[in-house]
């Protein structure tokens, strides 16, 4: 069955979006997971930057990142996010958008100690998206954390994991003549609502 045929039979965009992921691991060149996140200010400044899509599972699409960020600090006075994957070599995205959750301190221990010993150290002094006056001191922080923590990093209190729970999540595939193929799933209490979509 073609993808394009997966899309029209199922009702699980979940399904859907595994079997484009394998794609993508087996065709991208660097980080098929890279997504590009937007969240957005109490007031609705939209912000965008890419993240790496650690996991996905029955609640959404997961990510870890330092809560003092700035998407950190936007996530907790807005906690909704659009997602876009873009998988130029396959010629197709999705876009994701909803509710976002903490995920429990537990799973984003279990990762950051997946993450080799020099990112946990480097995620230990960096103080992301806040003022850097000057690159070195950022070097000397990552050296004292390295003669502080040989070998066990604890996990810092400001990296956090989040879930978003897909509400919205639309498929699109480049067709020719700019004819493409969009395919929107929207929730619906338990439940999944397919619409075709205009190019």
């Amino acid at each position: 069955m073609s993808l394009a045929d997966l899309v029209e039979a199922t009702v699980d965009p979940f399904a859907v979006f595994a079997d484009w992921m394998k794609e993508a691991e087996a065709g991208e060149p660097n980080d098929p997971n890279a997504v590009a996140l937007a969240t957005a200010t109490s007031d609705g400044m939209p912000s965008v930057r890419m993240v790496l899509m650690k996991k996905v599972d029955e609640r959404g699409f997961c990510f870890f990142t330092n809560c003092e960020s700035q998407k950190g600090e936007e996530l907790a006075a807005n906690p909704r996010a659009s997602m876009c994957f873009h998988w130029k070599s396959l010629r197709r995205q999705v876009r994701i958008s909803g509710g976002v959750s903490e995920l429990p301190e537990a799973e984003t221990d279990a990762y950051f100690h997946s993450r080799s010993l020099g990112s946990q150290r480097a995620a230990f002094a960096s103080r992301q998206s806040k003022p850097l006056h000057d690159r070195k001191l950022l070097r000397d922080m990552v050296l004292e954390i390295e003669q502080s923590f040989l070998e066990n990093v604890p996990l810092p209190m400001r990296w956090k994991g989040y879930v978003l729970h897909a509400e919205r999540v639309e498929f699109w595939m480049d067709g020719d003549y700019r004819l493409h193929d969009r395919v929107l799933f929207t929730r619906a209490g338990n439940a999944w609502e397919k619409t075709r979509l205009f190019p």
